[in-house]
């Protein structure tokens, strides 16, 4: 279907309009709208948060009046179903507009099929307009729901002969303050960050989102608020320090929130100090060199986290590498060499060159010295 110039610069305003409620949807997508009525923007809107209306609804109540016989740009199929809001598909009939043009369709197998309904009710729909480029800005959401488990993106700092840390330890940076800004971009984007136990006791981080570079996404018309993630804790023991700081509030006041994954042998003692400190403690069953991953995504996926951000450490990693689960990549490199020091993944080799996963960039860009490298893995 051809589209004007003008269609491709509205859709990019929708497009743009999504990024300010980036992080803060799951297990939604983030979508955004624009009403046009005579060559110009009367209405615009984005869906903040799970719960609260869509981007159309929002679009809509700002063009009022002017809403009739116009054209709507939606980043996403309009939905068709009662969920915790009406159907967006009928907010548009009522509200009488003359043409539809979305992105990409809806995934959803309660939620799909808007088009239709919209079309039965006699209004123009044209599909496909930027399609690409929003079906990536909603990577997690259309993978959570193609294969029915989180978005996993994994994320790491390395010198350059592959050194993700000193043997003595210690959370020393390996990174540069402005690679530091990016990782927290992906820590705003994804619903959950992941690590070891031995990262908690190692390193003591706190998870929490600081001073965010977003450019791994798209242009913002500004930037989101800020949230911090589910952190999420692989412990088979039970051993993370009810006094670690991720159990402490957020930098905005707000209180933490944990999952920690044991093994369904964990000490019971330990497993309710645990609790006491805030956590929700689920028990998994053991996989190869640890807790099963595969267990782990699908009770995240049952809890509504369409995208994991596994920073750590090496033996997590590794777990993750070896089951085929990590879907995407970003590695910063810094300008160093270490000498002795962990790995990037320890605990199991392919054992040859030939059976090793290739890593295919996608997107690179020097970070004040560090490289900054994203991309998809691919294992024969």
């Amino acid at each position: 279907m051809a589209f004007s110039d003008r269609d491709a610069r509205y859709m990019r305003r929708a497009l743009a309009l999504a990024e300010r409620a980036r992080g803060h949807t799951s297990p939604n997508p983030i979508v955004g709208a624009v009403v046009v009525k005579d060559g110009r923007i009367v209405g615009e809107g984005f869906h903040p948060r799970a719960g609260e209306p869509h981007a159309e609804v929002f679009a809509l109540r700002q063009a009022g009046e002017a809403a009739r016989g116009a054209t709507v740009y939606v980043t996403l199929e309009p939905c068709n179903h009662h969920g915790r809001t009406p159907p967006c598909s009928l907010a548009l009939i009522e509200a009488g507009v003359s043409r539809v043009v979305y992105a990409a369709a809806d995934p959803g197998k309660t939620s799909g099929g808007g088009a239709g309904r919209l079309q039965r009710a006699g209004v123009r729909v044209e599909a496909g307009l930027l399609q690409e480029e929003a079906r990536a800005q909603n990577r997690a959401f259309f993978h959570a729901a193609a294969f029915g488990r989180p978005f996993v993106l994994w994320k790491a700092a390395l010198t350059l002969d592959g050194r993700v840390a000193a043997s003595s330890r210690g959370g020393e940076a390996v990174s540069n303050a402005l690679s530091h800004h990016v990782a927290h971009g992906y820590r705003q984007a994804c619903a959950a960050v992941a690590v070891g136990a031995g990262t908690v006791r190692g390193d003591d981080p706190a998870l929490t989102v600081r001073e965010p570079d977003f450019r791994p996404f798209a242009a913002m018309v500004e930037p989101p608020p800020l949230r911090d993630p589910l952190k999420v804790i692989f412990d088979s023991r039970a051993k993370t320090p009810p006094s670690a700081r991720l159990f402490e509030p957020g930098p905005r006041g707000e209180p933490a929130r944990v999952l920690v994954f044991t093994g369904q042998g964990a000490d019971q003692k330990r497993i309710e100090t645990l609790e006491k400190a805030g956590a929700g403690v689920v028990a998994l069953p053991a996989g190869e060199g640890g807790l099963s991953v595969e267990a782990a995504l699908a009770e995240l996926y049952r809890r509504g986290v369409d995208s994991l951000l596994l920073e750590g450490g090496p033996r997590l990693a590794g777990s993750f590498v070896r089951a085929g689960l990590v879907d995407r990549a970003a590695f910063f490199v810094a300008p160093r060499i270490l000498g002795e020091g962990r790995g990037l993944i320890e605990g199991f080799s392919f054992g040859s060159m030939k059976k090793a996963v290739r890593f295919l960039p996608e997107r690179s860009e020097a970070l004040e010295g560090d490289l900054w490298i994203e991309g998809r893995l691919e294992v024969d």
